[in-house]
């Protein structure tokens, strides 16, 4: 399980997925390559013990050099492709990415039914508590209340609209430094929500539709950065899937360029 102490602003998430990018560009000169040496690099991070990240002080530091080692490494190899019809502008990537990249701009992909345990359990435990089911107006206020809390920066008012027993789960498909584990109880979700949304003159945090129901929509920028549902019983939030996985919200990005 995810302590909250452990969680990082969505700013620094953006911003270390941007520099990573930018220098694996510079180096390559392709935007698919750069994609999959930054890709790369955040496996290698995923996959070093839990104990070995905590002990990197500087992660950003950490992952240009793993970047900087492997553009080297693809510069030396014989038969380099170079850069052409892959540079990209923008968002990169293309639409046979993983992740939801199917669904409309309204949908985001949560945790399936047969992941982890952590979010079985949730699960359960929002069908058993909804006997009586909750109304879209009651989720709405709940949601509303939610955003508020947020850009107040209120963690006491946030803490009060969740249920004792909440769960956070941070979905970062292994492409940005989110939290790996959920995070669990009213407080140490309310503060990691707060620390993910800490205030920056160039974000903004509004309501929209998700998945069907109303959410919150994170925006850096123009870019959509984070979407976040929230599973309502009673006047409570049991759940809130924060979905952080540039794939999954390259939908959204599309969407709001055409705008």
């Amino acid at each position: 399980m995810a302590g909250a102490d452990d969680a990082v602003s969505l700013v620094e998430l953006v911003d270390e997925r941007r520099h990573l990018l930018d220098v694996a560009f510079w180096m390559l000169g392709s935007g698919r390559e750069a994609e999959r040496v930054i890709d790369e690099a955040y496996r290698q991070w995923f996959g070093l013990p839990e104990a070995e990240r905590t002990r990197i002080g500087e992660p950003r530091s950490w992952l240009c050099r793993v970047v900087g080692g492997a553009c080297l490494s693809r510069l030396a190899s014989p038969g380099r492709c170079g850069a052409g019809a892959d540079e990209f502008g923008g968002v990169p990537g293309d639409s046979s990415s993983p992740g939801r990249c199917g669904a409309g701009a309204d949908e985001v992909g949560g945790v399936p039914e047969d992941s982890s345990s952590p979010a079985d359990r949730a699960r359960r435990s929002l069908r058993a508590r909804r006997g009586r089911p909750t109304s879209v107006e009651e989720h709405d206020a709940v949601v509303r209340a939610v955003r508020e809390a947020c850009a107040r920066e209120d963690e006491e008012v946030l803490a009060s609209l969740l249920a004792a027993d909440a769960a956070a789960f941070f979905d970062g498909g292994g492409k940005v430094r989110a939290l790996v584990g959920p995070v669990e109880g009213r407080v140490p979700v309310a503060r990691s929500l707060l620390t993910l949304l800490a205030r920056h003159p160039r974000t903004t945090l509004a309501t929209h539709a998700v998945n069907g129901r109303t959410g919150l929509v994170v925006r850096y920028g123009r870019q959509v950065a984070a979407v976040i549902s929230l599973d309502v019983a009673g006047p409570h939030v049991v759940q809130v899937w924060i979905t952080l996985n540039p794939d999954k919200l390259r939908t959204w990005n599309h969407t709001v360029r055409a705008r």
